[in-house]
């Protein structure tokens, strides 16, 4: 079947099966490799990117589901010449170990930041808390979320 769908601000039109899962399209038909594949069963969070401003996996959002609807991937975002604030957090704070989970990451936290642009210690980690990192850099993304809020970071002003 065909299908438009808007990723980033643009109209695609797309040649799929209802059920292809979001991530397939994003990746093979768009070349847009931001959002990961990890599990495939939307428990890893890897895949994650914004539907209508929502966190989504979309490694479990098919297709058709994403129809007159408006998708952003971490590449909507910003670019490495000109990095959204999130992103500069993220770099600044060295949130990145290898780098797997990191567009799922920062697409959550965008999402958290658009809704609640001051959350609180609580609000950032229920919200994040269903992404994975294996490598163990959590602490260093809960401080990035932090300062891209403009919240105290160890003590300091964020912005200092």
């Amino acid at each position: 079947m065909s299908f438009r769908i808007n990723v980033n601000g643009n109209d695609h039109q797309i040649d799929a099966d209802p059920e292809t899962p979001l991530l397939y399209v994003l990746r093979d038909e768009l070349q847009l490799n931001g959002a990961k594949y990890g599990c495939g069963l939307g428990q890893c969070g890897a895949c994650t990117v914004q539907l209508d401003g929502n966190a989504v996996f979309s490694c479990v959002t098919p297709v058709i589901a994403v129809v007159n609807r408006k998708v952003r991937t971490v590449e909507g975002l910003g670019s490495i010449d000109k990095m959204s604030p999130l992103q500069r957090a993220f770099a600044d704070e060295q949130a990145a170990q290898c780098g797997y989970c990191i567009a799922g990451m920062i697409m959550r936290a965008q999402a958290l930041l658009d809704l609640i642009p001051k959350p609180d210690e609580t609000q950032i980690r229920r919200h994040m808390q269903t992404n994975l990192c294996r490598c163990g850099t959590h602490m260093r993304i809960l401080r990035a979320v932090r300062r891209a809020a403009g919240l105290r970071v160890d003590g300091h002003a964020a912005h200092e």
